[in-house]
């Protein structure tokens, strides 16, 4: 069941085209990541997908109607960059105030344990540290159980103990058919949550498909080497499944979708390398060549 559905929409501001024609579906039970530089378009994606902005062209549909429509913001969670909390209210005063919001919520224990809150249910909610607020935040998005959650930059000053703790109650939300939307700079937190990444670019969807896949397609494997050869790298190049050849004095950088195939045929050649090194091409050496590819000419 599409949860999300942008049917060609744009959006522009004045004469600046932030979103350019971009149609997707996100569907219930998927991890999505929307990945891109600044200035990309994912911002003005997500308040439109929450209802904040409209589009100029096109339409956006949350549960099949309007994202501005009410009855929609009782089945959404929302944990944006720059939150306060209430002041003088207590952790747990909190997390009451807004599961009052909801028909549905959840029990005060549960949203304690989901924030790993428990032990402060009675601390000032304005005094936690920067990593207990922002799971304090995540608490409070899930006071309304909600089968969509919305989450940018969510771990941002949080200790890795408090991380793993986040991701397991995101992987448990998920795995009850709901649908988690997360805008994030850590590649390595996309990577390990999502099953699905778009990544935007100049207000359009550049890519669109499962980590691994990007990762293979774009982003490879890099073998690092020393040669004298001349021509060597230049030779490289036409290969197949090479991506990219980095050449530095006598060290050469390949990015190649095969390195076993790569050593192989340099070893069966004859070529004369040493000091070889074999390295993960992982998601962020894909994010950045794919934003460098398209870069406008």
């Amino acid at each position: 069941m599409a949860v999300i559905e942008f049917d060609r929409v744009s959006k522009r501001f004045g004469t600046k085209e932030a979103v350019r024609s971009i149609t997707f579906r996100l569907e219930a039970g998927q991890a999505v990541a929307l990945l891109g530089p600044n200035g990309a378009g994912k911002t003005t994606s997500i308040q439109m997908m929450l209802g904040l902005l409209k589009p100029t062209q096109g339409t956006v549909a949350l549960f099949s109607h309007d994202p501005a429509h009410p009855a929609s913001h009782d089945r959404i969670g929302v944990v944006l960059q720059n939150v306060s909390v209430p002041e003088r209210l207590k952790v747990k005063e909190c997390l009451n105030l807004f599961r009052g919001f909801y028909a549905r919520p959840k029990s005060l224990d549960e949203l304690l344990d989901l924030g790993g809150l428990a032990e402060d249910a009675d601390a000032m909610a304005h005094a936690l540290s920067g990593g207990k607020t922002r799971r304090l935040q995540f608490a409070l998005a899930m006071a309304g159980n909600p089968d969509v959650l919305f989450m940018d930059e969510p771990t941002v000053g949080m200790d890795v103990a408090s991380k793993r703790h986040f991701w397991d109650s995101l992987r448990s939300f998920v795995g009850e058919g709901r649908t988690l939307v997360l805008t994030t700079h850590d590649l390595q937190e996309a990577d390990l949550m999502t099953d699905r990444i778009l990544v935007m670019n100049h207000g359009r969807i550049i890519a669109d498909a499962p980590p691994e896949a990007i990762k293979m397609q774009f982003g490879g494997r890099q073998v690092k080497f020393s040669s004298g050869a001349m021509g060597l790298a230049e030779a490289i190049k036409s290969w197949p499944g090479v991506l990219d050849v980095q050449v530095a004095g006598r060290q050469l950088a390949v990015l190649t979708q095969d390195s076993d195939a790569l050593l192989r045929r340099l070893f069966l050649d004859g070529h004369d390398i040493r000091d070889v090194e074999v390295g993960g091409g992982g998601l962020e050496e894909a994010f950045v060549r794919l934003t460098r590819e398209d870069a406008p000419v």
